[in-house]
């Protein structure tokens, strides 16, 4: 039995490992899960992470942790931070020294979105804020440190049946107001959390590396806020209009990437899985919702 220790279990990401794993039997056989949040494991404390791998004799870590707080963050930098950078560093200093294996995840917003083309695992990070830079200092502190057979997948737009993210925003406000503004004029690409949780149970038992590997995880396909937004209005038939905002009109404290789709290629080729495109993952999730 293989003691795998998912951090940040509360989070979207997290949540659907957990319910994914509470469904596969296969998977229970072979792997026993440790899943924790802020309350019951402090990763920004290096002792405590020390103390919780020794005790369960943990061999995996799937770090979901996060401060996600993307305009919060431009006033707490310092918590910011420490869950994003520091809490990352010692996590992979851990995993060095004890030779765990640690699979972190990271987001679109190390780039700075001046791109036209979907950014692939070899473009320069540039991020545009607090919340990108300290994802990325986390991502440098992971490459430097480099413990073996880990990897950083970077991510975006994600959304779940848990917790608060776009979608569920929208069905909020599709059902109390006639119409609403969205941004048009930002790209990206919407991952279901789901599917992202399935790639990372399918591919850590298959990796084997000696160097930290960076991958790209998203739904296949990019879109904008505005045009994801309405695809959400009409399959969940509400009469919501939405209507296209620009950057400037919305303004925000933290600066969004104006273009961030992602290359799922790499991640495609090393581990032979197959992406399903962002629309379909949508029809799935309000499937699953009845």
């Amino acid at each position: 039995m293989i003691n795998v220790l998912v951090t940040g279990s509360n989070g979207q990401v997290g949540s659907e490992i957990k319910s994914l794993v509470d469904e596969q039997n296969e998977h229970s056989r072979k792997y026993r899960y440790f899943f924790t949040n802020k309350d019951s494991l402090d990763i920004t404390q290096k002792e405590s992470i020390n103390k919780y791998v020794e005790n369960n004799n943990i061999k995996v870590i799937v770090n979901c942790a996060a401060y996600t707080a993307v305009d919060k963050a431009e006033d707490e930098k310092k918590i910011a931070d420490l869950v994003n950078n520091k809490a990352v560093k010692y996590l992979a200093q851990i995993s060095k020294i004890k030779d765990v294996q640690l699979i972190h995840i990271s987001t679109d917003y190390v780039f700075d979105g001046t791109s036209t083309n979907p950014y692939t695992e070899y473009d320069i990070p540039n991020p545009q804020s607090v919340y990108g830079k300290t994802k990325r200092f986390g991502e440098k502190a992971l490459l430097d440190i480099n413990p073996r057979n880990s990897i950083i997948i970077r991510t975006s737009w994600v959304y779940s049946h848990f917790g608060n993210n776009f979608v569920s925003t929208m069905l909020k406000l599709g059902n109390t107001k006639d119409e609403i503004g969205v941004v048009s004029d930002q790209l990206g690409s919407p991952t279901y959390a789901k599917d992202l949780a399935k790639t990372i149970l399918e591919v850590f038992p298959k990796i084997s590396n000696n160097k930290v590997e960076l991958y790209h995880y998203a739904n296949e396909g990019g879109i904008s806020w505005y045009d994801f937004a309405k695809e959400i209005m009409y399959i969940s038939e509400l009469n919501c209009k939405i209507k296209a905002l620009s950057t400037n009109e919305y303004p925000t404290s933290a600066k969004r990437p104006t273009y961030s789709v992602l290359s799922n290629r790499k991640i495609v080729e090393d581990f032979s899985i197959t992406i399903p495109h962002w629309k379909d993952s949508l029809n799935k999730y309000f499937h699953s919702l009845g």
